[in-house]
């Protein structure tokens, strides 16, 4: 149990979903009069996303999503949060629900062995083990396992390129990779599998999954995890952590990171001060004295979601 006022979903299951479009509206009407926050991902091959919410709106989501015959058995991540982090709630309709840019790829018909969190350091300590983190360079950059490679890409579709110019050096291993919570490291592995690759492995449930059941003390993840809410990251019992966003960029910053010159609350951060002008910092600032005002007076922030 816990004392947190917002119960946070997040969700994803691939299927034969024809009928996604036609789902897009009762959904969004539904988490609205359910005083639902977040995102949904809606496409032919599934769905995905993360929503806040009551845990009471919350479990009627599910049960209402899971009433879709094709999307029972939804694979879930739950955390907690003292206050809403997300603004408002979008439902949208895509190509992908997460995007890869490889058409025939397709997690339905092959992915890798789901190793569960309480036999994932055993899998990654293996000397014949490569252990790849699917994530872009912003979220390793906070956290990862210890050992782990990154393909240092910017976006989930730089992946595959990634993996074919390094499969020299991965053939012959046992292939372990992981992300947030399972959705992208399951599509990486199923591109994988269609390229040969017989030994494949991903972490059901992905990093919030291990950081819940993992006991600090034999944990092999070093930092904290990077989430897509106001939250901003998680770390071990998935209680929030210590890492904020820039608001003129939306780069996560460490506390370290906040004592650069360049840091300053709402206008800019070592990641993109040389990035922006002078006269994109005067509006920041405008911007960012807007919110102070506003929280002086009782609302909430309410910028660069």
């Amino acid at each position: 149990m816990t004392d947190a006022s917002f119960t946070v979903a997040a969700l994803y299951r691939f299927a034969r979903l024809s009928h996604y479009e036609a789902l897009r509206e009762p959904l969004a009407k539904f988490c609205c009069r359910q005083g639902i926050k977040g995102t949904l991902l809606l496409a032919a091959e599934g769905i995905n996303g993360t929503v806040a919410g009551s845990t009471e709106a919350i479990e009627q989501l599910i049960a209402r999503i899971e009433s879709e015959p094709e999307l029972e058995g939804l694979e879930l991540k739950y955390s907690y949060a003292d206050e809403m982090p997300f603004h408002r709630m979008k439902v949208k309709l895509k190509k992908e629900i997460v995007t890869m840019g490889v058409p025939e790829v397709d997690p339905l018909k092959s992915v890798g062995t789901y190793v569960a969190p309480k036999d994932w350091n055993g899998l990654i300590s293996s000397s014949d083990t490569v252990v790849i983190d699917t994530r872009n360079d912003y979220e390793v950059a906070i956290g990862t396992f210890r050992g782990a490679l990154d393909p240092q890409t910017k976006t989930f579709r730089e992946f595959p390129t990634w993996f074919e110019e390094n499969r020299e050096q991965l053939e012959g291993k046992k292939i372990a990779m992981f992300c947030t919570g399972g959705i992208r490291c399951e599509k990486a592995t199923a591109f994988v599998k269609g390229l040969g690759f017989d030994e494949v492995y991903h972490l059901k449930g992905g990093i919030l999954k291990y950081l819940e059941d993992v006991p600090s003390g034999e944990s092999r993840w070093n930092g904290e995890c990077f989430v897509f809410d106001e939250r901003v990251s998680v770390g071990h019992g998935l209680q929030e952590g210590e890492i904020e966003l820039c608001r003129a960029c939306r780069h996560p910053i460490t506390p370290q990171e906040r004592l650069s010159q360049f840091y300053q609350e709402g206008v800019s951060c070592s990641h993109c001060y040389h990035q922006r002008s002078d006269e994109d910092r005067a509006r920041y600032a405008e911007r960012q004295r807007q919110v102070l005002l506003a929280e002086q007076h009782g609302r909430k922030r309410h910028i660069g979601d």
